[in-house]
């Protein structure tokens, strides 16, 4: 049984200085954390698996190999349901999204009275967010792939790339998941695009985002290439009505 109602599942691969910095500020918030591992070869898993024997709410998943963010989400999101978790959430490892607004996405999960909040999303691009330390060319690629995914996918979500998130167990439940084969941050437009055809709400609450301090960016071209490619064929899916493959 889980030790408490929340879940946040950090993917990691090459995440050692960072990991160690990030994981007593999202504990602090009084949530589990599962570690998702893709045998990264700098000894985070290592690292995580030591901590994990002092402290019962971190968990290990490994992996065998860099398999991508999505793949990690998914595998995430199962072994927390298989778990009974209340609320699973995503959390970068390398410091960029804020634990501490950890509490004030479960309260407003918490405080849904009407059941069509599906989840909440750390905004960077709604009134009072805001990026700090990103190359003009990084926030162009991000606001601008948000709106590109906006119009063509009819979404009201300000932030559809954002990767901090926090989700109801049921809502997952619910989900076509097993049609999602988005592997880069395609993933989070693929989750929002899923929501939204049920009818959910994705609510946001602004965060200030900060680049990462240490190892290196994930971002590359294919990842964008994937989302780009992948958006036009569901906005061109959704002008013709066709439904969500499950």
């Amino acid at each position: 049984m889980p030790t408490a109602p929340a879940l946040v599942i950090i993917p990691t691969y090459n995440e050692r200085e960072s990991i160690e910095r990030i994981l007593p500020r999202v504990l602090a918030t009084g949530v589990d954390i599962l570690v998702v591992d893709d045998s990264s070869p700098d000894g985070t898993g290592e690292y995580v698996a030591s901590l994990a024997e002092s402290e019962p709410r971190i968990h290990l998943l490994t992996r065998g190999g860099k398999q991508g963010l999505g793949p990690a989400y998914l595998a995430g999101f199962a072994w927390g349901l298989e778990r009974d978790y209340g609320v699973l959430l995503e959390l970068d490892a390398d410091g960029s999204h804020p634990p501490e607004v950890i509490p004030t996405m479960l309260k407003v999960l918490a405080d849904d009275t009407s059941g069509r909040v599906g989840g909440v999303i750390g905004s960077r691009w709604v009134e009072g967010g805001s990026v700090v330390n990103w190359p003009a060319s990084r926030k162009f690629i991000s606001r601008g792939g948000s709106w590109y995914a906006r119009t063509m996918l009819g979404l009201k979500v300000r932030d559809v790339t954002a990767g901090y998130r926090a989700y109801r167990a049921d809502v997952l439940r619910s989900l076509p998941l097993a049609g999602i084969e988005s592997h880069g941050y395609c993933f989070q437009i693929d989750m929002t695009r899923r929501i939204a055809a049920e009818g959910l709400e994705l609510v946001e609450v602004p965060i200030e985002f900060r680049d990462r301090e240490f190892g290196d960016s994930k971002m590359s071209g294919a990842i964008v290439r994937e989302a780009m490619v992948k958006v036009t064929e569901w906005g061109f899916a959704r002008a013709f009505r066709r439904p969500i493959q499950s």
